[in-house]
């Protein structure tokens, strides 16, 4: 049960900074502190992307479904077991990642402009 329950976290936690990582920008118009985590989260998000590095957040999930005697998450990770073919098909990941990428850099800039 508690293996169950450290990967079920470990999800929520996942989804989270997914969120995060598209609209802490925003977030950050009020709470102006929270752009350096954004900008942390945002960099993640580009490495991960383009080396295809593992998440500690997709190992901790794994670790806790195998150890709860679940199934792990598939070879794509997070993002392939919960949003791509989930929320959005799989042929439009490179036009959803643009629209991330949109967000965030609109957030910033509106960010940058409130401060003036």
């Amino acid at each position: 049960m508690l293996y169950r329950l450290i990967g079920e976290a470990a999800m929520v936690v996942h989804f989270l900074f997914l969120a995060f990582m598209a609209v802490g920008g925003f977030l950050a118009w009020r709470w102006r502190w929270l752009i350096w985590p954004h900008l942390g989260v945002a960099a993640w998000g580009i490495v991960s992307v383009v080396t295809g590095v593992e998440c500690p957040l997709t190992v901790v999930e794994n670790w806790g479904r195998h150890h709860a005697g679940l199934a792990g998450l598939q070879p794509g990770g997070f993002i392939d077991t919960y949003i791509e073919g989930v929320i959005y098909p799989a042929e439009h990941t490179n036009l959803v990642r643009l629209g991330v990428v949109i967000l965030v850099l609109t957030s910033w800039t509106g960010f940058v402009l409130r401060r003036r």
